[in-house]
């Protein structure tokens, strides 16, 4: 089984997730975040296998994340309103996105990978 792992290069906490997945040679396909990001209908299935709420996916501590205010707009948001901020900017997105089958992690926590894709 090949996952798709959305990534950002320059992201420290991506690249720790990548050393992690070669060093258990875990079958991935690397996506650059912002340059390919996932569109409006990926998220939505993605989201949705991750049975996560729709909040767990913005990268809470992104500039861009802070520059369009996000924060106090997304308590009132709908699912939809919140899929199309994510779908706008992969900068959006909390980094690394790893998606299988049927699983999905958000971030990077090494516990969770064990569980996940070990």
């Amino acid at each position: 089984m090949t996952v798709q792992f959305y990534w950002y290069p320059k992201c420290g906490t991506c690249r720790k997730a990548k050393k992690w997945l070669d060093e258990h040679q875990v079958d991935y396909e690397a996506i650059h975040i912002v340059d390919n990001p996932p569109s409006n209908a990926e998220l939505k299935n993605i989201i949705d296998k991750s049975g996560l709420p729709y909040k767990k996916f913005f990268n809470t501590s992104g500039k861009k994340y802070r520059e369009l205010g996000l924060k106090d707009k997304l308590t009132d948001a709908t699912e939809d309103e919140m899929l199309e901020y994510l779908a706008s900017d992969g900068m959006l997105l909390k980094r690394p996105l790893t998606v299988g089958e049927d699983k999905v992690t958000v971030g990077f926590q090494e516990e969770t990978f064990e569980q996940n894709w070990n």
